[in-house]
């Protein structure tokens, strides 16, 4: 029996990166998986895989920061599926830059997506959501501090509040609320760094490397599954050791 057999999971942020590798990972365990995502294109091509491969997927194209493309996600999931069991908030953005020179916008679309989008999405998955059910948010290495980015370190550690208190408030309803907090990936977002201070940031990893994506998949599955029954208002730092020498 695979580990998530007769389960509808919602994985936002699925075109590209960590939300990608997560929704094949998902669909390969038996999950029924439906990816959001703002980039159409590379989400139909994110489900066109899981289905090449025999899973069941859909897309819908969603902005989480909306609160009313957030609800159509929801319905759309119940509609087609009959049940939301798993919710993987991943989507997130950076708009770095030093604070003095940081634009009051840059730091409103950062919050909206990766602290509003994660309540948002929470919020309404909630109102649908049953015993046993789990959800993952997405915090960061970045909580520790990370010059230039005040506006995502924020969101960040916004999120790490939220999921505690979410997991305080349904925890007599047996559903699981978790954030895990990546290290260095190796991802889209972090290809776009500079060269410089992507060498500096290998540097501060212990283990000498990057992250492959899977690595926080596999920690999307563990706690998703039924081997996390008992584990709600956790941060796992998933960073190859950078959070211990930090």
């Amino acid at each position: 029996m695979k580990r998530l057999d007769g389960k509808t999971a919602i994985v936002t942020g699925a075109a590209a990166g960590i939300g990608k590798v997560t929704a094949e990972l998902f669909a390969e365990e038996g999950a029924k998986v439906v990816c959001c995502d703002m980039a159409l294109d590379a989400l139909e091509a994110t489900v066109a895989s899981i289905r090449d491969n025999g899973g069941d997927a859909i897309a819908v194209k969603c902005n989480v920061a909306d609160e009313e493309d957030v609800k159509a996600l929801i319905d759309t999931t119940i509609k087609t599926y009959g049940a939301l069991n798993i919710l993987i908030n991943n989507a997130g953005i950076t708009r770095d830059q030093l604070t003095p020179k940081m634009s009051v916008d840059d730091w409103d679309l950062v919050m909206a997506v990766n602290l509003k989008g994660t309540f948002l999405c929470s919020k309404h998955a909630l109102r649908k959501m049953k015993k046993g059910s789990k959800i993952v948010n997405t915090a960061s290495i970045s909580t520790l501090g990370n010059v230039g980015q005040s506006n995502y370190s924020a969101s960040k550690m916004g999120v790490i509040g939220l999921t505690r208190t979410q997991a305080l408030e349904y925890a007599k309803k047996k559903i699981c609320i978790n954030a895990i907090a990546p290290g260095a990936i190796d991802t889209p977002m972090l290809a776009e760094v500079a060269e410089a201070a992507r060498d500096n940031m290998l540097r501060s990893i212990p283990m000498g490397e990057f992250l492959p994506a899977i690595e926080i998949a596999k920690a999307h599955l563990f706690l998703a599954s039924d081997d996390a029954n008992f584990i709600t208002g956790q941060c796992l730092f998933v960073d190859g050791g950078m959070s211990v020498g930090i």
